[in-house]
């Protein structure tokens, strides 16, 4: 059985959203509304609402010795895709948070970057060294 994942957030601009997630991240549209937009971020569904800037009273937290957004979400992709778009990205002179290189030489290394769309949320894109390591525990 193939199961998709449905994440819902605020946000600040549909016509911004919209851009930001089809133009800079290559995600396409679903269904849409004046209020509300579906979009398809690697076949998983994250809808963006109309309601306004949304608080998030989180901290930051260190993981291998960087300081990461403790709020966020992502994608994990393979090493030529991430490549991909991380230099397209580049080439749009978008703003990437970090590009930081996790547990080098041990079970579970990968490379992550970051980008914020339009409603400050942080995207991360993520590969693994080996991709049977996503789930293993630490």
């Amino acid at each position: 059985m193939d199961f998709k994942f449905h994440l819902s957030l605020p946000c600040l601009s549909i016509s911004k959203t919209k851009e930001f997630y089809t133009k800079k991240l290559g995600a396409s549209i679903g269904r849409r509304s004046q209020n509300w937009i579906d979009i398809d971020f690697y076949q998983h569904q994250i809808t963006f609402t109309k309601s306004g800037k949304f608080n998030f009273e989180s901290k930051n937290y260190s993981f291998n010795g960087e300081v990461l957004p403790s709020f966020h979400f992502g994608i994990i992709l393979n090493r030529e895709e991430w490549d991909k778009k991380l230099q397209f990205l580049k080439s749009l002179d978008e703003p990437i948070q970090a590009e930081i290189q996790f547990l080098e030489g041990k079970s579970g290394q990968h490379r992550s970057f970051f980008v914020k769309d339009p409603n400050g949320y942080t995207v991360e894109f993520k590969c693994f060294k080996d991709p049977a390591e996503v789930f293993m525990s630490l």
